[in-house]
């Protein structure tokens, strides 16, 4: 329970912060929003990766709005019952509400269907996908748009650092990932913590795990392979755990986090795809580079993990593939594959044939005509019976995608 007098003034102290700098980067997903509509439109992602200044940068479509951060301290404590005091402070004629972090309030979603019923326009974010889901699901199930909101985009980083599109720029960009506050001070510190929030804060402490420190050994060790196989069983060996619920409830909340993607390996069986072992991927390069040594020297797999995160935020569904020998990516676009890809730093004599086998099976089990590996900066075309082979640099297949669609 918080007074109304300390909601008040939150309330009142938040307003003084939607005021937005001029040099802001427009977010991508920007022009997705309803301005109108009786949809509710939630933003979801990782911590840090931009949500509030979204929503503040959304502020200015309106006139009189309403605003109020629910991670804000002063009212610690707030409750289901607190929000008809909010309501008291807010007032009326307001043609949108702006709510922050609102799923750190239990039962927060008997309010905002109430403000629906109402016909007013909702916009709101949160950081953890479980909770948001399983609130979305019950009482707003039809009512809502849900975006999803990355670190910045490769496009959003070259427009942050007002940079041409270059093997340059993109090699700052596989090591520097896309955290706004990470880029602006360089401070690995920024990443750093952020990964200790998440794994304490939103994690260990939200789910009462007493051993916080084995959660953060898994999540180190994932970091530190990234684009490699996992299993709970091996993972359970691996740190002891109990069993293997324990390490799939903890990949569960750390998905949940925003923090790792799972990709799934290709079969026509969902039974098969539920059971066989997933490769894990970090939402961002810079977590890996700034919480890991790892990649020191190997480069390869930030190259194959910007990819996959690239391809995971497009309208597709990825696989990877294995049959006899194994492909990095097979992207489908309503329930057919458009795509098969391989990514590989630098093609060379010692490689070649071990990156294009994967490559050339998968085609072959598709039925496509035209295959990618994808490389740092090196470009190439190959023939072959079973079709055309491009070689190009991801930062140009990235800017080449959507075409890539419409040709195929």
């Amino acid at each position: 329970m918080v007074l109304q007098s300390d909601i008040q003034l939150a309330f009142e102290s938040q307003r003084g912060l939607l005021d937005l700098r001029n040099d802001l980067v427009k977010r991508t997903v920007f022009d997705r929003f309803e301005s109108t509509g009786q949809h509710i439109e939630v933003i979801t992602g990782i911590r840090r990766s931009g949500k509030s200044t979204l929503l503040k940068q959304l502020t200015a479509r309106f006139g009189n709005i309403a605003y109020f951060n629910f991670e804000d301290s002063r009212i610690h404590g707030f409750e289901l019952n607190d929000f008809q005091k909010l309501d008291t402070v807010i007032g009326n004629g307001i043609e949108a509400y702006f709510f922050d972090e609102i799923q750190n309030v239990p039962s927060w979603e008997v309010f905002v269907r109430q403000l629906h019923d109402r016909g007013e326009k909702i916009f709101i974010t949160g950081s953890n996908a479980s909770l948001l889901s399983s609130e979305l699901g019950t009482r707003l199930t039809g009512r809502h748009i849900r975006h999803e909101l990355f670190p910045f985009s490769y496009a959003e980083f070259l427009s942050l650092k007002n940079s041409e599109n270059h093997s340059g720029a993109f090699s700052q960009y596989l090591t520097q990932g896309g955290f706004p506050e990470f880029l602006k001070t360089g401070n690995p510190e920024v990443l750093q913590n952020l990964l200790y929030d998440i794994v304490y804060r939103d994690i260990a402490i939200r789910h009462g795990i007493r051993n916080s420190g084995s959660l953060m050994d898994l999540t180190l060790y994932l970091v530190s392979n990234l684009g490699k196989e996992m299993s709970y069983n091996n993972l359970r060996k691996m740190f002891q755990f109990g069993s293997a619920n324990t390490v799939s409830d903890y990949l569960s909340w750390l998905a949940d986090s925003y923090l790792f993607c799972y990709l799934p390996r290709f079969s026509w069986s969902a039974r098969n795809i539920s059971v066989n072992p997933r490769k894990i991927y970090v939402v961002d390069n810079g977590i890996a580079s700034a919480n890991t040594l790892s990649f020191t020297g190997d480069s390869g797999r930030l190259l194959e993990n910007a990819a996959y995160m690239f391809l995971r935020q497009q309208p597709v569904t990825v696989y990877y593939f294995r049959e006899k020998f194994e492909c990095d990516f097979v992207v489908f676009e309503k329930k057919k594959c458009r795509l098969a890809i391989q990514v590989c730093e630098n093609l060379n004599h010692d490689n070649l044939k071990r990156e294009t086998a994967g490559l050339l099976e998968a085609m072959e089990y598709f039925s496509l005509q035209q295959g990618y590996i994808l490389t740092r900066d090196q470009e190439d075309e190959m023939k072959t019976n079973q079709g055309a082979i491009h070689v190009m640099p991801l930062y140009r297949f990235i800017s080449q995608l959507n075409n890539l669609f419409i040709q195929n």
